[in-house]
C-alpha cells in the first residue's frame, strides 16, 4: 500500500517539483495551493503524511496545523519555510508538527525526513479502513456491516476487530504475539491459540474454501498475512 501525502504549497514551480520529485518516490499526492483547501483536504481524505508550508494564503500553516490537532487528526505534518528564526521553528513544533525544514532544502534531505516520518506512521498508527472489498466480501466498519456474496454475514466483535487488524497490516506477516498485542491486549487466559480458533472463524464465514484459504493465509512457524 502506497503512502498518501498532502502537499500544501502555494509556489506552483514548488509544488510541482515537490510532487514530482514524491511520485517518482511511490507516493501518492494530492496538492493544495492555499490553507483553507489545505485545511478542507485534510480534513476529508485520509493522509499518512502532510508537507505543509508555513506561509500561505487563506489561512497559514501553523493555523491549518493547529486546528487539525485541535480536532483531534494525528496526521505526521512536515513543515516547510523560508523562515530562519528559532521563534517560527519552536512555535510549528509547540503547534503539533512533526518535523521542520528551512527553505532552501536539498531534495534528498526532503525524502530522508518524509521517509522517517512514514516509517514511524506505519510502525505506530495505520490508516484506518473504514470500507474494503476482496474477492466477493464488502465490508464496511463504520456500520459494522459484513457482506459475502450479497449476504450479510455475522461476526463477532472481536472478529471484527481482528479483520480489521489484518486487512490494515495487509501483505505484512504479522506474528501471533504481534496480534495478541494489538487487538487482544494480553488479556487473562487469552493464548496464541486464541488467535489461530479466530482466524479459523473468519475463514470458514469469509473464505470460498476455508481449508484453502486465499485471503487469510498461514506463515508456517510465524504467524498470518492477509492478501487482497
Amino acid at each position: 500500500m502506497n503512502s498518501r501525502i498532502l502537499l500544501v504549497e502555494d509556489e506552483p514551480g514548488l509544488s510541482l517539483t515537490l510532487s514530482d520529485l514524491l511520485l517518482s518516490s511511490g507516493y501518492e499526492v494530492e496538492t493544495a495551493g492555499d490553507g483553507n483547501t489545505g485545511l478542507a483536504k485534510a480534513r476529508g481524505g485520509a493522509f499518512h503524511l502532510i508537507i505543509l508550508d508555513v506561509m500561505l494564503p487563506g489561512r497559514s500553516g501553523i493555523e491549518v496545523c493547529r486546528e487539525l490537532r485541535q480536532a483531534g487528526s494525528d496526521v505526521a505534518i512536515l513543515m516547510l519555510t523560508a523562515r530562519t528564526q528559532i521563534v517560527d521553528r519552536v512555535v510549528g513544533l509547540r503547534t503539533g508538527a512533526d518535523d521542520y525544514l528551512t527553505k532552501p532544502f536539498d531534495p534528498s534531505e526532503l525524502l530522508a525526513r518524509v521517509e522517517a516520518l512514514l516509517r514511524r506512521v506505519h510502525k505506530e498508527n495505520p490508516i484506518k479502513v473504514l470500507k474494503f472489498e476482496f474477492g466477493t466480501v464488502k465490508v464496511d466498519f463504520e456500520r459494522p456491516e459484513v457482506f459475502r456474496d450479497g449476504q450479510h454475514i455475522s461476526l463477532a466483535g472481536k472478529e471484527l476487530q481482528l479483520l480489521r487488524y489484518l486487512i490494515e497490516h495487509r501483505e505484512h506477516v504479522l506474528t501471533r504475539d504481534q496480534i495478541l498485542s494489538d487487538v487482544w491486549e494480553y488479556q487473562a487466559n487469552i493464548t496464541t491459540r486464541t488467535v489461530d480458533v479466530h482466524v479459523s472463524w473468519l475463514r470458514q464465514k469469509l473464505e470460498e474454501n476455508a481449508q484453502f484459504p486465499r485471503y487469510i493465509l498461514t506463515v508456517r512457524g510465524v504467524g498470518y498475512r492477509f492478501q487482497p
